[in-house]
């Protein structure tokens, strides 16, 4: 990632000091010890430190949306699995944070919980989530399948982002597709988290979905920060399996004018099967 992006605000990132990148960097937790680490109080969670997650000021977004997840499935823990969410970047999320759920329905195979990530009494997401258990089926359409990548132990490691606080110091990236051969609009990358521990598989999918900048970074005529102002995904399974903890993200601009960018983000497995779509509306900035 050649520059700066923004999750949730219009400020460009500000860089910490050298001191400071060593102290976050020596701290950073894992997303299994971040799970860990949120704490019930009364009816909302707590989540003191997310070093190591961050971008900027503000908390990667897939991170945060896991801390969100995370929250739902532990007030909540008869929940079926999720099949969706939409989630709102309302404002940056800092380090410290306080998370509410809450069921808004639950029928008989469909139930929907709304969480709210704040600070100091300020809204900084919301989310809406959607879990529902499995029906018989009744007819099916197969998950699609992306004939043409670079396999993952074939791939070039992608360059690493020259602030060493960055939540990407957390994973491994790779190069998807050579040089040339996916749209102007477009990024395609491996990515594996490197510490994987205490994850479920739905959770891991989340905490990298929003991994990739967004796709209209490569058509930007001047270099400038891009945020993300929501997104929503779709699970296209309820147990997503791949080789070594490699996944193949994609984030590509259907549209790009007057500020905004509208895109999909799409993530599949080691075998090239469509595991998770998504959408993204995206301000840029500069």
């Amino acid at each position: 990632m050649p520059h700066g992006r923004v999750t949730s605000n219009a400020d460009e990132p500000s860089a910490p000091g050298a001191a400071g990148a060593r102290g976050m960097t020596q701290t950073a937790r894992s997303l299994g010890e971040l799970a860990a680490a949120i704490e019930r109080q009364g009816d909302r969670f707590v989540l003191h430190g997310a070093a190591g997650w961050m971008q900027g000021r503000t908390m990667y977004g897939g991170a945060s949306s896991f801390v969100a997840f995370t929250a739902a499935r532990a007030a909540f823990p008869d929940l079926p699995p999720l099949r969706a969410a939409q989630i709102g970047f309302v404002a940056p999320v800092g380090e410290d944070v306080e998370i509410a759920a809450r069921v808004l329905r639950a029928g008989k195979s469909v139930a929907q919980v709304e969480t709210e990530i704040s600070a100091n009494g300020e809204l900084l997401q919301r989310a809406l989530w959607i879990f529902g258990s499995a029906r018989p089926d009744n007819g099916g359409v197969p998950q699609r399948r992306l004939e043409s990548f670079v396999p993952h132990d074939q791939a070039v490691p992608a360059r690493s982002h020259p602030d060493p606080t960055f939540f990407t110091h957390r994973m491994e990236l790779r190069h998807a597709a050579p040089k040339g051969e996916v749209p102007v609009g477009t990024i395609r990358r491996w990515v594996r988290l490197k510490d994987r521990a205490g994850l479920d598989p739905v959770g891991e999918l989340i905490g990298i979905g929003d991994t990739l900048p967004p796709g209209a970074m490569t058509a930007q005529e001047r270099m400038g920060p891009l945020s993300s102002i929501n997104w929503s995904l779709t699970l296209l399974t309820d147990k997503p399996e791949t080789d070594d903890g490699w996944w193949l993200l994609e984030t590509s601009s259907n549209a790009m004018a007057a500020g905004f960018s509208s895109e999909t983000l799409r993530l599949w497995n080691t075998d090239g099967v469509q595991v998770m779509h998504g959408l993204q509306s995206v301000a840029i900035f500069g």
